[in-house]
């Protein structure tokens, strides 16, 4: 059986950049970066990450009052917190780079389901609680990399969140990697339903490593990690973990892909009829 330090330091070797030479090229800054393409560039991508923590956070937090045990009762909520706070910060980023008055308000509950650009695995129904927890380790396992690696790149509002981010999706890693051992090597019955979970969660994982145009140009510019390291960490994680918890070796063969296109399951209008309701029924309503 791993041990709760180990899992807590999976994945937290110093990012791969830590590596290079003493005096690289000075990088850009965002301000800096050419035309309002750039510009739009890095507001795509707060949208992306701020939706997806913002809908993961809310999937997370209806948990509360529900959770199988009282320490789970806590936890699940305040990962939710966390990941509603790195969602704020994204939309209020966004905010200031697009000018027209808006507030996170705004991003969070006045935008229809094909505005959102999460991925797909975030807006799924939680299951029972093996399929949440792998999930919540799936994202972690990805997030935890890529905010270290964002720590030394270049726009500054990103990497002074980062230093935050990686702290708290290192306790999000150590936590659900521990349930996730605890099911796989537990009882026949709790092996089945983590087992269930990794063949209803594996198609979905492959989203977070996409890239396209927006992030190419972003990796170029500096400010966008390269997929290809965070995504040798994220293996060596969930290796790791998996050989622990006596499940099989992760190896999908298939992903499936939309939601940074805004298309989406049908999950998603029902999470946001729930999520905008007060909003909407009530616009401009304060408290």
């Amino acid at each position: 059986m791993v041990s709760a330090d180990n899992i807590a330091g999976i994945g937290m070797s110093a990012p791969d950049h830590a590596a290079q030479p003493q005096d690289p090229a000075p990088r850009q800054v965002p301000g800096d970066l050419p035309g309002r393409a750039q510009q739009d560039d890095l507001l795509a991508l707060l949208m992306r990450l701020g939706d997806d923590h913002l809908i993961l956070g809310h999937r997370l937090s209806e948990w509360c009052g529900h959770a199988p045990m009282l320490e789970e009762d806590l936890a699940l909520p305040n990962m939710a917190l966390d990941l509603l706070g790195t969602a704020r910060m994204c939309y209020g980023y966004a905010a200031e780079i697009e000018g027209s008055g808006k507030t996170e308000d705004d991003y969070a509950f006045l935008r229809d389901g094909t505005a959102f650009r999460h991925i797909l695995m975030v807006e799924q129904p939680n299951g029972d609680f093996a399929y949440t927890i792998l999930r919540q380790f799936f994202f972690a396992a990805f997030m935890h990399p890529f905010w270290q690696e964002m720590t030394g790149l270049a726009d500054p509002r990103l990497a002074a969140h980062a230093q935050k981010a990686v702290k708290e999706l290192a306790y999000h890693i150590r936590h659900s990697g521990e349930w996730v051992i605890r099911l796989g090597d537990g009882t026949p019955e709790s092996a089945r339903r983590i087992g269930d979970a990794l063949d209803a969660l594996s198609p979905y994982v492959g989203e977070l490593f996409e890239t396209d145009s927006i992030s190419i140009a972003l990796t170029t510019a500096g400010v966008l990690p390269d997929m290809e390291v965070v995504q040798r960490q994220f293996d060596a994680t969930v290796a790791q973990t998996f050989r622990a918890a006596t499940l099989p070796d992760y190896a999908p063969e298939f992903a499936h892909s939309g939601g940074r296109r805004g298309r989406h399951t049908e999950y998603l209008g029902h999470l946001l009829a729930e999520l905008q309701f007060m909003q909407r029924a009530y616009p401009g309503q304060s408290w």
